[in-house]
């Protein structure tokens, strides 16, 4: 398949559809050399190298591709774990700033940077391609008609918050269809949004929407999957799994429907966010995204041995709030969630993880200060 490439903007990151094609950005500061790489519907892969580099920002133009193009990238670069590259462009990526994610990773020794079966670990390198596990990001239409929906704004003094889990609320609901049940959808239907106003409920808290690792490898060999969603692979998309319109774009107007519902309904909507650490783990985790992508950029790696992460969340890594473009990526994804979701608020899951120096946590942070504005 042969495709125009033109130049591009290094903003915004992410892919961004004018109506005419579609433009593509990513950050990585100490990558040699960055490819998108374009899925049709049967799986077949075209890969777009990018020349335009802004800033440590890769981007590019692609006249023609627009909403439902499934897409990700392969970042080349150094592999010297014990300086904390991570490069491997044999591992598709997903987009940090992909604004819908089709579906979920699958486990298989392919996801993972390094070769299980090597005497040396993460020090060793896969050649294994990952792309048939790895759910690609898709472009989005987003236009919605909101019809003049507005924050609520209701008193904290008068506020009941019910927090809830998006998809188990409505699962064995006998009112709403089982078509519905566990879904945005769900939680929009007249017969759950007549059981909160019953109760007084002024908002609802969802437990972690933003799209994550369901099945990691310690509860795949159980048989399990991650029910309660606290490891975020990306922090924009809304998790594809709770949808019941479909994965290809459909699940971000899904949830705009439903937060468009509950403010009929008097109802706020608060996110429960996961921002200090994601769902790919320590030095023995996959390769999912931001460890491809740029890993000493977005985790916070041990200072005298690179090879490893400063674990402030007791689950394998912690974000680099420190670097200016993992901060940009938080207030960027905020902002993103108020302005474009029209959502309320938001619950930081182990806030003091981000505002960590090296062990105290500063109560001036950036972090700290640059939420406040976006949510004053």
């Amino acid at each position: 398949m042969y495709l125009s490439l033109w130049p591009g903007k290094p903003y915004p990151l992410g892919s961004a559809w004018d109506g005419k094609g579609t433009n593509f950005a990513l950050f990585s500061e100490n990558a040699t050399g960055v490819e998108l790489c374009l899925f049709d519907k049967k799986g077949r892969e075209t890969r777009l190298s990018l020349t335009e580099v802004s800033n440590f920002v890769w981007h590019c133009y692609v006249p023609s591709i627009g909403p439902g193009q499934r897409y990700g990238f392969r970042v080349h670069g150094e592999y010297a774990p014990e300086r904390g590259y991570r490069f491997n462009p044999n591992k598709l990526l997903i987009d940090p700033y992909a604004k819908a994610i089709e579906g979920d990773i699958k486990f298989g020794k392919e996801i993972f940077g390094y070769d299980w079966d090597h005497p040396d670990l993460d020090l060793s390198f896969s050649h294994d391609d990952s792309a048939h596990l790895i759910p690609k990001g898709i472009v989005i239409d987003e236009t919605f008609d909101w019809e003049n929906d507005l924050l609520l704004q209701t008193p904290r003094h008068e506020s009941i918050i019910y927090e809830l889990h998006p998809k188990g609320f409505t699962q064995l609901h006998p009112d709403i269809p089982p078509e519905l049940r566990g879904t945005y959808a769900g939680l929009a239907h007249p017969a759950a949004i007549s059981h909160l106003q019953s109760l007084g409920i002024t908002a609802v808290e969802l437990m972690p929407v933003h799209h994550y690792l369901a099945y990691p490898g310690h509860l795949q060999g159980k048989g399990l999957r991650n029910y309660w969603g606290y490891d975020s692979i990306n922090y924009f998309a809304p998790y594809s799994g709770y949808s019941a319109s479909g994965n290809a774009g459909q699940q971000v107007t899904e949830f705009k429907q439903m937060v468009k519902a509950l403010h009929q309904a008097g109802i706020e909507v608060i996110l429960d966010v996961v921002y200090n650490h994601t769902g790919e783990g320590n030095q023995l985790g996959p390769t999912l995204s931001l460890q491809g992508i740029d890993n000493t950029s977005y985790y916070r790696v041990v200072e005298d041995d690179f090879r490893y992460y400063m674990d402030f969340t007791g689950c394998g890594n912690s974000l680099n709030v420190r670097h200016p473009q993992v901060l940009k990526l938080i207030m960027d994804s905020l902002r993103y969630w108020v302005l474009e979701m029209h959502v309320d608020g938001f619950r930081f899951d182990l806030a003091s993880a981000l505002a960590r120096e090296l062990y105290a946590v500063d109560r001036l942070a950036a972090f700290l200060t640059s939420s406040i504005k976006i949510l004053s």
